[in-house]
């Protein structure tokens, strides 16, 4: 039987800005640990730490301009494009431009704080400088 998911769970992110994260699929939202769908709305200047995720995420980008860094550069994901990172690949994703970015990511297994992974130096001192848990 079809199942409706009425509403997200907003997320609190990690980052040098606020940035609103609504899961409608996943560990939060629905007690699904094999894949996890969220709504992202980012600002203009948001930077996120570094991370080495245990899972797949599949991210199409709704408008705006994401960027993906990893060892080798920076992929800029535009409205209408999708990027895939892999399991264990180190990534970190920003907005840096005007507008933001508005997108859906999806990620195999779902998300879950245990798993991303983050950056520990950078994810201390951003935290420390921006009350962000």
């Amino acid at each position: 039987m079809p199942k409706l998911i009425s509403e997200a769970t907003v997320i609190e992110s990690v980052g040098n800005k606020p940035k609103k994260i609504e899961e409608y699929v996943g560990n939060a939202n629905t007690k699904t640990s094999d894949i996890s769908v969220a709504k992202m709305t980012s600002p203009a200047g948001w930077i996120e730490p570094g991370q080495t995720p245990e899972f797949k995420e599949i991210t199409y980008v709704i408008s705006g301009e994401l960027h993906v860094e990893y060892q080798k550069g920076v992929l800029k994901v535009k409205s209408g494009q999708t990027v895939v990172t892999e399991p264990n690949e180190w990534i970190k994703y920003s907005t840096p431009t005007p507008e933001g970015a508005e997108y859906i990511a999806i990620c195999l297994p779902a998300f879950s704080p245990d798993t991303v992974n983050r950056d520990k130096e950078m994810e201390t001192k951003e935290r420390s400088q921006n009350g962000n848990r």
